[in-house]
């Protein structure tokens, strides 16, 4: 139990010990503030809740470097968040003590965010300020997370979101004009759906022409300027069997015979051997193959990936067997972010009701001579 003392200057001292054994003490102007205070002490001790009052003095910089840290992250999410926390995250918060930062603070932050960046990058802005005071929490140097119940930025679709392009556009507009030493790379992406790190990461041991079938084995990071490889794929169902169409089994084959493999098999490599960089093929081969092929500028090499899906969504293909291929673990994922409206969809939709409009209109007029007569 704790206890209350008067001061020397009038005032009064809360006496109590933590769960440590440790004595502890805080002063207050009133002795029903101390008193207050002492039971909402004895009640979070005996509800295992207890948060040493100056704990939260800790500055958020500190804890957030602490919690970093302990992260166990594939190298391009330790990169993003890092970059995010030194951008955005640690310029708001880091200076001040954790205990500091309440709700409407956060949410008034948020709200100017969102005036100058886009709703993604408010969410993950707020996702890692509420990641680190989440930590707090556990650790008991705060009683509760201020960015709980944050209302975020709706994330609204642009007109350059997620494009998509026909097959015949992919394959009589864009692989065309594509650099010899690209277009088997591009055909892997809008053929197989492969992401860029599987793509470029692909080596001849993984593809088997006479089968017709690619196996992602392995995929390509780029992080701070440097590429590495990762033994495995984004997920465990990322490693898995694609088939290919027999157009990009031949560019496959052609490039093989055109281009020597890399130092240990890769097949994309640039006009000196090494590894691509996604940033210059973006540039200097994918910009001017858009351009060249009058398609809109605004097209990602990954939406090639959401064309793969919709293509085959669009053609009947069942959607288990569209998350196999894209090596997605909830089918989920596969209907929410890459199956999209393909074009001419009215007609189609219309002609499930051809033989039934015809068949109303024949019994309207019908109807209608056996009135007259």
């Amino acid at each position: 139990m704790g206890h209350i003392i008067t001061t020397p200057a009038g005032t009064y001292r809360a006496n109590w010990r933590d769960p440590a054994g440790q004595q502890r003490a805080k002063t207050f102007k009133t002795k029903k503030a101390a008193r207050q205070f002492l039971s909402e002490v004895e009640s979070a001790m005996t509800r295992g809740m207890y948060v040493d009052p100056a704990a939260g003095r800790l500055l958020f910089r500190q804890h957030a470097e602490l919690w970093l840290a302990a992260r166990n992250d594939e190298m391009t999410t330790a990169a993003r968040d890092a970059s995010i926390m030194k951008n955005h995250v640690l310029p708001q918060w880091g200076a001040l003590p954790l205990a500091k930062i309440d709700h409407m603070a956060v949410q008034a932050w948020v709200s100017q965010l969102g005036r100058r960046y886009s709703p993604a990058t408010v969410a993950e802005c707020h996702r890692l300020t509420a990641a680190v005071m989440k930590s707090a929490v556990r650790n008991r140097l705060i009683p509760y997370n201020p960015c709980e119940d944050v209302r975020l930025p709706r994330r609204r679709k642009r007109d350059t979101d997620e494009l998509l392009i026909s097959q015949a556009e992919f394959r009589d507009r864009l692989l065309p004009v594509v650099p010899a030493r690209y277009r088997a790379l591009v055909a892997v992406a809008g053929g197989g759906g492969l992401r860029w790190g599987e793509a470029v990461g692909l080596r001849w041991d993984a593809v088997d022409l006479d089968a017709s079938t690619i196996r992602v084995l392995r995929v390509v990071v780029e992080v701070s300027g440097y590429v590495s490889e990762k033994a495995y794929p984004k997920s465990r169902a990322g490693r898995r069997e694609v088939p290919i169409p027999a157009f990009l089994r031949e560019l496959l084959a052609a490039h093989r015979e055109a281009f020597a493999p890399g130092p240990t098999g890769e097949l994309f490599t640039n006009e000196a051997g090494g590894p691509l960089w996604r940033g210059s093929f973006r540039s200097r081969v994918w910009k001017p193959a858009l351009l060249r092929a009058g398609l809109p500028l605004g097209l990602r090499f990954h939406d090639l990936r959401h064309c793969y899906a919709t293509w085959l969504a669009s053609d009947g293909t069942p959607i288990n067997l569209v998350q196999a291929v894209l090596g997605h673990e909830q089918a989920s994922t596969t209907l929410d972010r890459y199956t999209h409206t393909p074009s001419g969809y009215g007609d189609r939709i219309r002609s499930v009701f051809a033989d039934s409009s015809l068949t109303f209109g024949s019994r309207v007029a019908a109807d209608e001579r056996m009135d007259l007569s």
